[in-house]
Parts: C-alpha cells; structure tokens; sequence
C-alpha cells in the first residue's frame, strides 16, 4: 500500500507540468526552474528520507526546466516544444523516483504522511 505521501508527489508532479506546460518566454524566465520545483519542495522533499537517486532526478529537473526558459524564441517553435518535452520527462522521471525509491522520513511519519522507513510507492 502507498504512503499517504504519494498523494502529494503525484500533485506536486501535476503542478509541475502544469508550470511547464504554461510557461511563454521570456516571461518568468528566471523563476521558472523553482516554480517548477516549489510544490514538490515544499509538500514532499523535507517528508523523505534523502537519497541520491532522487535529488539527482530534482537536479534534472531544475536544468531541463533552465534550458527552457533559455532556449531563444529565435529557434522557433520546435526547438521550444522540444525542450518543453524534455522538462516534462523530467519531471515523470522525478515522480516516478520517489514513487519507486524513497522511503518517509520521520517529519513525514509525524505528519500523518505514512510509518517511518515505509516505502512511498510500490517498489515494482
């Protein structure tokens, strides 16, 4: 059985490809990459235990979301569709970390978050 916590990851994953999807540069081009990745900081990272795995899917996601806002409009369409793509994959790969490795931490257990040390997701 999942953590209550999945729940928040699975939003967290929503509300970051929401982000992606409705960024327009240049606009917010400097804030995008932590607006991607705010719900997932706030709601999620500090109620895991820590492990590399997922930090380095949360580092992926946080370039990918700053070669968006960096790619010149000047490359046309495609090249920013692209780019958008590779956030949102990104973004799934984040998702399905922590759904697959991380473990609740003990401000989650105290959160009503799920037990201490029990897995997030199902681990298949």
């Amino acid at each position: 059985m999942d953590a209550a916590l999945a729940d928040h990851v699975r939003a967290a994953s929503a509300d970051a490809r929401r982000h992606a999807r409705a960024y327009r540069a240049p606009s917010g081009k400097d804030a995008l990459p932590w607006s991607v990745i705010e719900t997932f900081d706030a709601r999620v990272r500090g109620n895991l235990a820590r492990d590399p795995r997922i930090e380095d899917e949360r580092d992926r996601v946080l370039i990918a979301a700053v070669k968006l806002a960096e790619t010149p409009l000047e490359e046309g369409d495609e090249s920013i569709a692209e780019a958008r793509a590779h956030l949102v994959d990104a973004i799934d790969y984040l998702e399905q970390a922590v759904l697959r490795f991380g473990l609740v931490n003990r401000e989650g257990a105290k959160a009503g978050l799920g037990t201490y040390g029990q897995p997030v997701g199902s681990r298949d």
